[in-house]
Parts: structure tokens; sequence; C-alpha cells
């Protein structure tokens, strides 16, 4: 059996602020149904100690980066945890993991998150009597600094997998927090964790890591491209065959319309006939009329990445074809107030939440009849998935995992019966009117979007597939160290 550590900086179902959460939840379970054992590495934040009344202590530090701390473990919803418990990093704080309630990164977060980076590689070199990993996955900045503690550790040939979810968010510091981070002065250079002057925590785990993997072969395509390479695309190009593009999957069990908790209807794509109660419901939470024509949805964080200035843009559009909009998000002041600002121009017909709402992300999904997803870049995207598990089309940009998961809508694909929703191009507002446009069309066609529908519902998104490649790729690492 494979040992594998999973370090992450959120994990659900203890505490989630993206899609993040999700694979490091999930992928654990698709793993250990293959025959890996998983642990997985997060902090001990408030809401996750709350959780569990009781905590077994398999490890001390008397000082990790300022202060004592500990490692607790605790079996939780199948999955087997290692929570780095510290009040200095990861006490209770006004705000969220990474920010304050203005949106302020926290100052320390150079320290938070490379003392959990640090104590992964104690974890993986065995600091936990009777278990070692054979493997080290790493996702994202939060933990990708793993990679350079675990080759500047005690044992440095313990391969090591860094996923970028989204390499827009790299952990970049000043370089006086160098001599700070207790490892040895060959690390600070161009091969190490070196970045323009700085400390790159994820441009040192890029350098450091021994495979790296995004959440969709597009994607990896795109992130070795000057456009969206973020700065690093010459890193990654150098890295050649190291590089792989493996799309997320998702919970199954956990988005399920037909034992989903969070309904006001379960439903099937057999019997889709239930799924009108859950769009009343959303109606109803909302404060929309009834109205002949579709119901859009958005759930997003509201950012430029993600497009959200086109919806802004594309709101009266929406309205004048007959359509309503509901919107669940928070992010952008600015894209908060526009929304805002919208559903009370077209009261009955827009309604919008601020913040995030997990029960009521699946009720919409649910009862929408289709997900706008305009993202200007996006790794993989799990909106789409659950929209296209759920029956609500995804109306998307042409980009990253959205074009690898979606097959637009045109006249071949409507002919072969394998269209799943409508793809249009990125950063373009007329293409989104243009997308939005074909939606309603294809709406008032009820036989063509059923069959879409049904189409999306009948996809394998399932953790099956990649979790297959994800254990392929630890057993060839494993071989080749073996070799």
């Amino acid at each position: 059996m494979i040992r594998l550590l999973s370090v992450a900086s959120e994990l659900h179902p203890l505490i989630k602020t993206g899609g993040l959460a999700d694979v490091a939840g999930a992928l654990p379970l698709a793993l250990s149904a293959r025959g890996v054992g998983v642990r997985s590495l997060l902090p001990a934040y408030p809401q996750v100690l709350r959780a569990f009344p009781r905590l077994k202590a398999v490890h001390a530090y008397k000082d990790l980066f300022g202060g004592p701390a500990r490692l607790l473990a605790v079996k939780h919803a199948g999955l087997d945890l290692l929570l780095l418990d510290s009040l200095h990093l990861f006490g209770a704080r006004e705000g969220g993991p990474y920010a304050d309630l203005a949106g302020h990164d926290w100052p320390d977060n150079w320290r938070r998150f490379a003392a959990l980076s640090a104590a992964a590689a104690d974890v993986a070199a065995g600091a936990v009597k009777g278990w070692q990993a054979d493997i080290v996955h790493a996702h994202d900045w939060q933990a990708a600094l793993t990679a350079a503690y675990v080759r500047h550790g005690r044992l440095p040939q313990t391969p090591v997998v860094v996923t970028v979810h989204n390499l827009a968010f790299q952990g970049r510091f000043e370089a006086d927090i160098f001599p700070r981070l207790g490892l040895p002065a060959e690390a600070f250079s161009v091969e190490g964790v070196e970045y323009y002057g700085g400390v790159g925590y994820l441009k040192a785990g890029l350098q450091y890591a021994d495979a790296i993997t995004t959440v969709s072969p597009t994607y990896a395509d795109e992130i070795r491209t000057a456009s969206l390479g973020m700065g690093l695309d010459g890193l990654l190009r150098g890295r050649g065959d190291a590089v792989h593009g493996i799309v997320n999957g998702i919970d199954l069990a956990a988005w399920d319309p037909v034992t989903d908790p969070h309904l006001a209807a379960n439903f099937s794509v057999r019997a889709p006939g239930a799924r009108a109660g859950n769009r009343r419901a959303i109606e109803k939470r909302f404060g929309l009329k009834r109205n002949k024509g579709p119901i859009f949805a958005v759930i997003s964080r509201l950012t430029w990445q993600k497009g959200i200035d086109l919806i802004v843009d594309a709101v009266d559009h929406i309205i004048a074809n007959g359509a309503s909009l509901v919107v669940l998000g928070s992010g952008d002041s600015a894209f908060e107030g526009a929304l805002l600002a919208a559903a009370a121009r077209h009261r009955g017909r827009i309604g919008v939440v601020t913040g995030y709402d997990e029960a009521l992300a699946h009720l919409i999904q649910a009862g929408a009849d289709a997900i706008l997803i305009p993202s200007r870049f996006e790794p993989c995207g799990l909106t789409q998935l659950y929209g296209l598990r759920y029956g609500t089309i995804p109306v998307a940009a042409r980009t990253g995992g959205l074009a690898d998961t979606i097959i637009d809508a045109n006249e071949a694909s409507l002919a072969a019966g394998c269209a799943t929703g409508i793809l249009h191009a990125t950063g373009s507002g007329d293409a989104l009117k243009g997308a939005i446009s074909r939606a309603i069309a294809l709406y008032a066609a009820p036989g063509a979007w059923q069959q879409i529908r049904r189409a999306g519902m009948r996809a394998d998104f399932g953790w099956g597939r990649s979790g297959a490649r994800y254990v392929a790729l630890y057993q060839d690492l494993m071989d080749r160290k073996a070799a």
C-alpha cells in the first residue's frame, strides 16, 4: 500500500473557502478506494477544532515559528486527519483562514504556512510514531513550500507532488523572511525559493517537486504560455514532462440529486419531474416572480477573474429576453454593489445573496435552469460539474477545465445527442450575451433543452478516472525512486 501525506490549507467538510477544500476532502476518499493510505494534514483553525470533542496529540513542538504547537490525530467522515494546532499561528482571528474581514491578507501568512509545510516534512519523515510517507502531495501555495523542506530535510528522496489549483495565487513575500524559514542558505537561489528577489512559496514548490499537476489538461497547457503563466510559464515549460493535467472530480455522494438533504425536492435523470419543486423554492428564497423564461444562476467569488463584470453588463440583456437571475457569492465590493443595484432595479426578476451558503448552493444547482461561468481563466472549475450533475446547464467561457468538461451545444453535438452546455469566447461581453441568447432559444425548444440536460446528468465526473491517474503517477514516482 502506498502511504500518502496530503497537505492542504482547507478541507471540506471542516473548512472551505473554495474548490480546493472540495478536492482536498474528496480525493483522499477516492485514493483510499484504490488502495492508497492517505493522511491529510491541515491547520487546526478554531472551527475545525470545534468539530471534535476529543483529539489525540501525536507530536509536540516546543517552538514552531515562534510558539508551541502540536499535531492532533482524528478520523472523520472517512478521512485520517492530522491537525496542526498552534494558537499563535491558527488561533481565533476576526476573518477567514487567509485574510481579515476587510479582505487584507494576514501579515504573518508567510509564517503560518511555512509552519504547515515544515510540519508536513516532519510528518513525512516519521515525526508521528509508526507512520512515514511514501509520497507527499501538497496543494497550492499554502502547502507548496513542503517540497523545499522535504528536499532539505531528513528524507530528501521522498517524492513530492505539487498541485496548482490556481496559479494566480503564489505566496510571494519579501526576502527578509528567508532567514526565519529554517532553510539552508543555498535554498535562496533561482533553483530554490528565490523569486524576483523575494521568496516564492509556489515557485519553490514548482522548482523542487518531482511532479506538478494542474486541475485540467487545458489549464496545464495555458499556464505554460506567457498570457496565463503568471510569470511562472518559463519555469513550467522547463519542467517538461513533469507537468500533468488531471481534471478534478466531485464527491458523487455529497452531490447527488436523489439523496441531497439540502433540496426542496429530490429527483433523478430518470425521474426529473420533481426538479420543478426546487425552482419554486428558489423563486421564494430570492423573491422572484413566476416567469416562463429560464432562471440563470451565478455561484461564484465575485471577482474580475470570474468575469463578474461581464455578468453585470449582461443583466439588462437577460431581463429583456424574458429570463431571471439569481446570484450567490461575495468578493469585490464594487461587483457586489452593482449586482445589488441590478436586483433593486429589476425587483422580482433578480435576486442576490452575498456571502456563501453551502445548502443554498445545492438548492440553486437543483432548481436553476442554467449557470453562468464567464471566467477569464478557470483552472478546472467545480461549479459546472455540480451544474451538470444537477441538470443546471452551464453557459461558460471556453477556457481551462470549462473547455475540458463541457461539450458545446453546436449543430453537430446536438444532432449526436452529446451536447452538455454552451461555450463562448473568453473575456468578451458580446460573446457572453450571445451565449445567453443561445441558451434562451434552446430553452424555448423543450426537446433540445431536455436532451442537453439529460446528457449532462449522465456524464461521469466522479473521481474514478482521475483517481486512477493520480495512483499511476504516485506509483511511477516510487518506481523511479527505487530504480
